[in-house]
């Protein structure tokens, strides 16, 4: 059936008939969304049992252009509660968040947009979020779709193409910088029948997984229902059921997915082991992996041993030749670096530390700040569908948000779900074996790879237009070559998702529905999502904590740091169960935090991670008294999002080993005095254009060169190398997010080890001064005198005026308009709850 859409009906508000336009991917064109057509209406039935329900999406739910009242409306609100720190009143909370109670089909104000659907009726409310409102649960799909194309379809233009680049797993292609430069790419027809036959996962899933495929056509339905009322030439290329399933996988490339590092981890500890002997080498690199650190912060208390160090042989695991990877390794690997995103926060707080005696939770993705944002707000109401928060639109469900007695969140986990294996390359006539060669030992056989049409690449990047063709091996797409041993071997990747990426959707499926009313039923729910997510849930009684994902379990005689041999002898032992992953309910510290730190005790850092050691930004969420209220747990956020962790938590270990030193100068002397003051008052990098504290300035300047003076005297010629794999520092920057990794914990420990502090895991050796601690404490002098003179030849000779850069969030890739945000470090879409009634 033919369902034309419509667009929104003017009601004098100047928002109900706003002008929308679109950017073609050369960003050039533009359209006035004109047509009004009557609906039938949508019969509602809400029941909501939260109390103080409150949302906010930086920089607004607009993300068309041109921009209008409603791009920036609640990045205003979001700018203004950065500079309150840790001290959010309820009124504050009020003011500077906007609702997020499920309302009835409409309140006074909003606006109806009409569209011929049978049984559905789309409403905007005063911040132009869309409540959409089905007789039907086809409708409500149809309507998230309709939504989706009206107010993000430059996104989806944008990205629906570099999707299946996503979804392939494409090696040397980052699919959200294609996005993010506006680089296409068209997939071939082997990759869109690679995609859409996916659908199976779903179909051996039953009634559940039926139910989901037909979500997602009636979704995609809604945007092609909108594209209609576009002229021809604005209109997106018909949207299938294959593009939805790519889309989801887009979002699962970004922040779902960990590991994947095994090749660059073994290049770095063969150059340790050249220079110490492969005793001394695997010892530094052990230190430098920090796998199961005791000292970590976690989020469950309950130990979920996976993915540790290795206790016996490992002859699965290879050690690849210092230097050998291809160019192709090489780009690789980058591409797989660069396209993750490690963000999100949670701070649940018990029913019996709060004030009222119900749960409080304030959470959110970190997503980063772009216009068009990734995500939209919406509610959908139909029968089987309840739910209110945000939703990625390449998708139906609403993917972080509440339903109506409970809310739920994510933040990326990072756990090992991505490896690397080297295959043997062979020549199956029996002749020489070079990197060229396209067979690999496999059970004893040698077999040849395969071929995948992956699809065309745009021109950018310095190179054309170009077809793009994948070889795929049992282990995943084939992404260069190194050396092992005088051999060649080929790189390949494995991820667990790949080739099943809408199984995830189940999840989201299910937490939309409503029907979620305890932490057992939220553990089913979240066991269904397969990228690597923390989840956190709350009700009116309860608290719960789910660490998900498709997890493989690997074989004896591996090593999760290192590459795998992939001749079929180590090949994967399954995946975890739904009771070996993470979990925990209503803690009896009484409170969950999660800023995408270690998951439980003993539970493995993934082969890209090195930032799980003894100081993590997590430990910022200080303050949680008796009597919490939802203003109290968003101070504690809000403080948190303004601090140096730096600062707060290693320096005073900096400190300690300066006095076992003298400053070489008064120069240095008053700049490390700056930094005491500072810490003493806070460590707060707010200001409206840069921090007000002079402490912040050499803090910021003096940090990287504290880290390398600590690791230099062991590293040597190496620190570059170690930097290139995991950075000294994740200072503030315009996408927000900071700290999220760097050497705190290297610098942290080792010199509390040299001072004679108490520390759980000593490393194998000290770093700092090479174990002398008057050499350690000079070197840091060192570091800070030259980052003072560097401070004094920029800025004056007055400490006092001394000041860090500015720094704004700033609202990627399209220089749409001149908006920008003071710094923070805070979710990009927030929800602040909690519930007071309870379904059963």
């Amino acid at each position: 059936m033919d369902r034309p859409g419509s667009a929104r009906r003017g009601t004098g508000t100047g928002r109900a008939s706003a002008r929308r336009s679109r950017i073609a991917l050369a960003g050039a064109a533009s359209s006035l969304l004109l047509a009004l057509v009557a609906a039938a209406p949508a019969a509602a039935s809400v029941n909501d049992l939260s109390g103080g329900a409150f949302q906010i999406l930086a920089p607004g739910e607009e993300g068309n252009l041109p921009a209008n009242e409603f791009s920036t409306d609640q990045g205003k609100l979001y700018n203004n509660l950065t500079h309150f720190k840790g001290s959010v009143t309820k009124a504050e909370l009020e003011r500077n968040y906007i609702p997020e109670k499920l309302q009835e089909p409409h309140a006074e104000g909003d606006t109806l947009e009409f569209t011929e659907e049978p049984g559905l009726e789309i409403w905007r409310d005063k911040h132009d979020i869309p409540h959409v409102f089905g007789a039907t649960r086809e409708a409500v799909m149809y309507g998230s779709g309709y939504v989706a194309a009206q107010d993000r379809g430059l996104l989806l233009r944008l990205g629906l193409g570099p999707a299946f680049a996503a979804a392939l797993s494409i090696p040397g292609v980052n699919a959200f910088e294609l996005l993010l430069t506006g680089r296409s790419f068209k997939p071939s027809a082997q990759a869109i029948k690679f995609v859409e036959q996916q659908k199976t996962v779903l179909e051996e899933a039953g009634p559940e997984g039926l139910q989901t495929i037909h979500d997602l056509e009636d979704w995609a339905e809604g945007v092609n229902a909108f594209e209609r009322t576009l002229p021809e030439a604005d209109r997106l290329p018909t949207v299938t059921l294959a593009d939805a399933i790519a889309g989801f996988a887009f979002i699962g490339s970004i922040f779902g997915n960990g590991g994947g590092e095994e090749v660059a981890n073994s290049n770095f500890l063969a150059r340790l082991e050249k220079k110490y002997g492969e005793q001394e080498g695997l010892a530094i690199f052990r230190d430098l992996r920090e796998v199961n650190d005791p000292e970590a912060a976690t989020t469950a208390s309950k130990a979920f041993p996976y993915d540790g160090v290795p206790s016996g042989p490992t002859p699965g695991a290879l050690v690849v030749e210092p230097e050998t990877l291809s160019n192709s390794a090489v780009k690789s690997l980058a591409a797989t670096k660069a396209s993750r995103r490690k963000a999100s926060n949670f701070l649940l707080v018990g029913a019996a530390g709060a004030k009222a005696g119900h749960p409080i939770a304030v959470m959110g993705p970190q997503l980063g700040y772009f216009y068009p944002e990734i995500v939209m707000q919406a509610q959908l109401h139909g029968p089987g569908v309840e739910a209110e928060g945000i939703i990625a639109p390449i998708s139906p469900y609403v993917f972080i948000g509440r339903s109506s007695d409970y809310a739920w969140s994510l933040t990326s986990a990072d756990s090992e779900n991505v490896q690397q294996f080297l295959l043997k390359l062979c020549n199956p006539e029996g002749g020489t074996v070079t990197r060229e060669s396209e067979d690999y030992e496999y059970e004893g056989k040698c077999i040849a790879m395969t071929s995948l049409d992956a699809g065309t690449l745009g021109a950018g990047g310095g190179e054309p237009e170009h077809e793009v063709i994948v070889k795929e091996s049992k282990y995943g797409p084939v992404g260069g070559t190194v050396m092992v041993k005088g051999q060649p071997y080929a790189v390949a990747t494995d991820r667990s998702t790949r080739g099943r990426e809408p199984a995830g959707e189940l999840a989201f499926s299910k937490l939309d529905s409503g029907d979620v009313h305890s932490p057992g039923q939220f553990y089913e729910a979240a066991n269904k999502l397969e990228t690597t997510f923390n989840m956190a849930y709350v009700d009116s009684s309860n608290i719960a904590y789910f660490s998900a994902g498709r997890l493989p379990v690997l074989a004896p005689g591996t090593d999760p740091s290192l590459p795998t041999l992939g001749n079929g002898e180590y090949n994967w032992q399954g995946f975890l169960s739904q009771e070996q992953h993470p979990h925990e309910a209503d803690p009896s510290r009484e409170v969950f935090t999660n800023w995408n730190n270690k998951p439980a005790p003993e539970w493995g850092a993934a082969s890209d991670d090195y930032a799980e050691g003894p100081v993590q930004r997590v430990q910022l969420y200080t303050g949680f008294t008796k009597n919490m209220t939802e203003a109290k747990d968003v101070s504690v956020m809000n403080r948190a999002a303004t601090q140096d962790l730096r600062a707060v938590k290693v320096w005073p270990t900096i400190e300690q080993m300066l006095a076992h030193g003298h400053a070489p100068s008064k120069l240095a002397e008053e700049a490390a005095g700056l930094v005491d003051t500072w810490v003493e008052e806070g460590a707060s990098l707010y200001g409206k254009n840069q921090p007000k504290s002079p402490g912040a300035a050499v803090m910021e300047a003096a940090w990287t060169p504290i880290a390398e003076a600590v690791l230099r005297p062991v590293l040597g010629e190496l620190l570059g190398e170690f930097e290139s794999i995991a950075a000294p520092d994740n200072p503030r920057n315009s996408g927000g997010s900071s700290f999220g990794s760097g050497w705190y914990s290297y610098v942290y420990k080792d010199l509390r080890s040299e001072l004679g502090l108490p520390v759980a895991q000593p490393y194998s050796r000290r770093y700092c001064g090479a174990g002398n601690v008057e050499a350690c404490a000079a070197s840091l002098w060192a570091a800070i005198q030259t980052s003072a003179e560097a401070l004094e030849s920029s800025q004056g000779s007055n400490p006092a005026a001394w000041r860090a850069p500015e720094v704004h969030i700033e609202f990627p890739p399209l220089p749409i308009f001149d908006y920008k945000m003071s710094w923070t470090n805070r979710s990009t879409f927030q929800q602040v709850i909690e519930f007071t009634g309870h379904e059963e």
